[in-house]
């Protein structure tokens, strides 16, 4: 080899490892993939998955909201519109709230025989104890407007059939003295006696269901009380 050679080759080799470093790039070694960027992983649920929904509930009425709910449920029973009522109720709308005059959503249905929206109430825990301005549980208007299905289903929920509402009549009392006595009021009667009615609960003059009956000319009702002793 000629002087010199052994120089010049030492020379290229160390060209060559340092041109090769510089393709690799500091740090990195050729193909290495680049890990994912920590943006792209959601905290705690790997890389790609998306964050799960809340489940919280939503947070509790004011009171001012609450009053407000209730006030346009019984603006609902009040229009009988079952719908709207069914989806205020399903709101949180209480139907044991009463208006100014002290109507419920559940004792105005039952005192005007929408029986849905008396449907509703009841499964939405209505107190079938409560009681009007009269002081009368909603079995006692039902009934002395002949509403013979809404007499029953009243029945059926528990509501108590000898209540004595502030003018001193109960739901038999009531059938009989402030309507005409005909089919519907005779099937009413007859309701309410199979329920356990006492016709002997006498109203403020001292009658009876079924002197008050026969005094009207309603033999039919006057009959059926007979019959039952």
């Amino acid at each position: 080899m000629r002087p010199g050679s052994t120089a010049a080759l030492m020379t290229l080799a160390a060209l060559g490892l340092l041109l090769a470093a510089c393709q690799a790039g500091p740090g990195q070694p050729q193909g290495v993939d680049t890990p994912p960027s920590v943006a792209s992983v959601s905290p705690g649920t790997g890389a790609g998955t998306p964050m799960p929904p809340s489940t919280a509930s939503p947070p509790a009425l004011s009171s001012a909201d609450q009053a407000r709910l209730d006030q346009d449920l019984i603006a609902a029973a009040k229009a009988n519109n079952a719908p709207l009522v069914a989806e205020l109720i399903g709101r949180g709308g209480n139907v044991n709230a009463k208006d100014p005059i002290q109507d419920s959503a559940f004792l105005y249905a039952g005192a005007e025989g929408l029986n849905e929206v008396l449907q509703l109430t009841l499964a939405a825990g209505a107190d079938v104890t409560s009681i009007n301005r009269y002081g009368g549980t909603a079995l006692i208007p039902a009934s002395e407007h002949g509403h013979v299905e809404t007499v029953k289903l009243l029945i059926a929920a528990g509501v108590p059939v000898n209540h004595v509402n502030n003018l001193g009549w109960t739901a038999m009392q009531e059938a009989i003295l402030l309507n005409n006595g005909g089919p519907r009021q005779q099937e009413v009667v007859r309701l309410l006696l199979a329920a356990g009615a006492d016709p002997g609960i006498r109203d403020p003059e001292g009658q009876t269901a079924l002197q008050n009956a026969e005094r009207l000319g309603f033999s039919e009702i006057a009959a059926s009380i007979r019959g039952r002793g």
